[in-house]
């Protein structure tokens, strides 16, 4: 079993208070749950209006699966926010299991 967790930090350019980023950032989480079946949230940068940081995970058989999913992920994030937000950052890390439980 293998872990994949993903970092997209976001810049929302047009946004103008909490209220608009968080109005982006529903419809991104909202596209991508609705197609994968992923956790994700808003993770870092809450209090400030056009930086957000969303964290996505999910759990596969295979690593290369995990990678896949992700980078399917990424892809989804940049078409739900596109004219609103851009990727500014990202990082994607593949956990095997048995790793963890050593």
């Amino acid at each position: 079993m293998f872990i994949g967790i993903a970092r997209f930090e976001l810049f929302v350019p047009e946004s103008r208070s909490l209220k608009d980023k968080r109005k982006v950032l529903r419809s991104v989480t909202r596209s991508v749950q609705n197609k994968f079946n992923v956790s994700i949230a808003e993770v870092d940068f809450q209090d400030l209006w056009q930086r957000a940081a969303l964290g996505v995970s999910c759990v596969s058989e295979t690593g290369g699966q995990c990678r896949k999913v992700l980078q399917e992920v990424e892809k989804l994030v940049v078409r739900a926010s596109v004219g609103s937000a851009d990727i500014v950052e990202r990082s994607v890390e593949i956990i095997a299991m048995e790793d963890v439980l050593s």
